[in-house]
Order: C-alpha cells, then structure tokens, then sequence
C-alpha cells in the first residue's frame, strides 16, 4: 500500500473489559451460548467506540454488489483489498464486513486487529432481476477459517423469492450459533412486492427489522427510513394510533422499537455518498436521539480519500460518544 497522503495517526483500539452497558446488551441474547455472546463482546468492545454500547462497522461488499468502478473508482484506492481493513482499523470501526475473497485478501495480514464478518450472500446487478435472490458464495466453516466474530447475510422482504433466503439464514443461523458466532442480517426490503417509494417506507423498514430479529440475528441493518407509508392496512394502524413519523429521529425510534423494543442491536445502512458530511452527521444524529446503536457505512466512507474518509467516521463515533451533542 502506497497511499499518496498520510492517513491520521490511528487510534488506540485495543479490546477492554465489558462495561455495564455491553453486559445488559449481552443479557438479552440469553440463548446463545457463551462463545455468541463472547464474539458480540469482541464488536462491542473494540475501537473508538468500545464499551459505550454504540457500533460503526465499514461494509465493503459493493464490488460485487454494484462493480468495481462504480464502487472503487471515486478512489481507485480502493481497488486493493487492504484498503480497506486498514481504513476500518485506523478509523476505529467495531468490526470490518466483506465477502470471502476481499477478507482471504487481508485476514491474515491483519489478524487480530479487528472483528470481521463474513458476508455469506452476494448479489450481483449483471441480470437485476425484479425479485432478488442473493446468492451463498461463503460458509460458517470459512469465517471460522478466517477468524472471523460473525457471519452477515442479506434478506429481500418483499422479494417473492424471500421465503428461500429466510429458510437459508435460519440454516446458516443455528449452524454459526453453534459453533459460537455472532448472526448480522441485511434486511433491505425489496422485489415485486414492493414500489421503489416502499423500499424505505417506514412501515416496510419496521417490518423488515422486525423480521430479520425472528430469524434470530444478533444485530440488524436497515435503511433509514422515509415517512412513506407503504401498505393501506398499515396506514390505518400509523394513524389510529397516532405513531409519530414526522422526524428522522422519530422513525428511527419507531423502527427501534419494532426491533424487539430495543433488545436487539440495530444499525443503519449510510448509502450512497453524499456530498455534504454535515448530512451524514445529521443522519447519525438522528439515529443516536432515536435509540439505534449505530452505522454502518460503506460508499460514504471508503470513496473518500483516507483522511477525508477517517475524519468523516470519527465524526461520526464522535455523535455517537455524545462527544459532538
């Protein structure tokens, strides 16, 4: 790696013991065996923001989800696999997800520096079809391989193929449960059922968290939610009951709550860049004032230049600290 300008002297990120905090969020998993727990704990507890009980993962599946130019070009940088663990690790991330061949590429260079996920589904846009399904280009037995804290997963709600990839993460849930990992699931609602408006709804984000925590994750992604509402027989309930959706920071907390009223860990996908930070930090704020744990951020952080990128996600942890109010 020969990056033309120096990156910020990294922080310290070594693992700590859990806080109060961490603890009262392991208690909630109470099924899962010690080693879950103890790989939750690794995530929680590490980085800039270990033992606060608040996450920022860097996601670097979008090679093969949308293709190397249009993920890698803005920061041809990128191009190289390493970039991006190191990015995640002189950040300050919590953990660093990927498929298989971007975490064979650094794994061991950079063992034990930072939590990996290994992203178990892909899905490519060479035949974009109406109704998504992902395909499985990993396994439980490779993240172990790898060292990895946890496997990640893609579900399409709204998909008429989503009964397959329910019935394949609850299969590849109970085999990484055993074993003594930790389950993340992409629930990005999707397909024919669904309108382009509804894919963001707040009634179809809600519901997509909702079902990503039946199938058992430990932590779940979603988009950030619109006040859309999606579907008519929802529409009678949001306004019967008078579910505030007015404020990002209301949904969010909406969506929270649909997530097991908070008891479960949930993060929010950053999206496409955005050319103005002051969005993005609008966006975690909000995501902070409503309860969610956290981000997750890809394209709005490894398409930046290094600095830029690195200054971008400690601003990010630092809403999440309570650092910047």
């Amino acid at each position: 790696m020969n990056p033309n300008v120096a990156a910020p002297e990294a922080p310290t990120a070594s693992p700590r013991r859990s806080t109060a905090r961490v603890k009262e969020i392991l208690s909630w998993y109470s099924s899962d065996n010690p080693g879950s727990k103890a790989n939750l704990a690794r995530m929680l507890n590490h980085g800039t923001l270990a033992g606060t009980g608040r996450m920022v993962i860097l996601p670097v599946d979008q090679g093969f989800e949308h293709g190397p130019a249009r993920s890698f070009a803005p920061n041809p940088a990128g191009y190289d696999p390493r970039y991006h663990v190191e990015l995640a690790i002189e950040s300050g991330c919590n953990a660093y997800a990927a498929p298989l061949g971007f975490l064979e590429a650094g794994a061991a260079e950079f063992a034990g520096e930072i939590p990996l996920i290994l992203k178990l589904n892909n899905h490519d846009v060479l035949h974009d079809e109406k109704d998504p399904l992902s395909s499985v280009t990993g396994s439980v037995h490779e993240a172990l391989r790898l060292g990895c804290a946890a496997i990640g997963f893609t579900i399409y709600p709204g998909s008429s193929q989503a009964g397959r990839m329910y019935e394949q993460i609850r299969a590849l849930a109970e085999e990484a449960k055993q074993v003594g990992l930790a389950v993340v699931v992409w629930s990005y609602p999707r397909g024919s059922g669904l309108s382009k408006a509804g894919e963001t709804a707040i009634d179809v984000i809600a519901y997509g968290a909702q079902i990503a925590a039946q199938l058992g994750a430990h932590i779940l992604k979603v988009k950030l939610p619109t006040d859309h509402i999606e579907q008519d027989e929802a529409r009678k309930v949001y306004e019967k009951q008078a579910i505030p959706i007015g404020t990002l920071t209301e949904r969010v907390r909406h969506v929270v709550q649909s997530s097991f009223d908070g008891r479960r860990i949930l993060i929010f996908s950053g999206g496409a860049k955005k050319d103005n930070d002051d969005e993005v930090i609008a966006e975690a704020r909000a995501i902070r004032d409503g309860g969610g744990f956290g981000s997750i951020i890809g394209r709005n952080s490894f398409q930046r230049k290094k600095p830029e990128a690195i200054r971008l996600l400690r601003r990010i942890m630092s809403v999440y600290s309570g650092e910047i109010p």
